[in-house]
């Protein structure tokens, strides 16, 4: 029997945005998306700011300067997120 190997870390190329969602890119060829009303931040941004994305590390994180926002590739995959400002 055969087992796939996890990506113990999971490294983002690419970023992007639906009116609803956030959309990466990993280098292993995987696509993740979450909906955007999980990140208080980015879904009240513009889009001019939601463009201005860094990738952190080797692609570990992704850093919005103009927001002061930053997600873990690593989180998003396990699902993890804010659904208000107080948290």
């Amino acid at each position: 029997m055969s087992t796939l190997a996890v990506e113990l870390h999971p490294q983002a190329v690419n970023v992007e945005f639906t009116s609803v969602a956030i959309v990466v890119e990993l280098a292993d060829g995987r696509t993740l998306s979450a909906p955007l009303i999980w990140f208080p931040l980015l879904s009240s941004a513009s889009a001019e700011q939601l463009a201005n994305w860094q990738l952190l590390g080797d692609g570990e994180g992704i850093h919005w300067p103009d927001l002061d926002e930053d997600l873990s590739v690593a989180g998003l995959l396990a699902g993890t997120h804010r659904t208000s400002l107080a948290q």
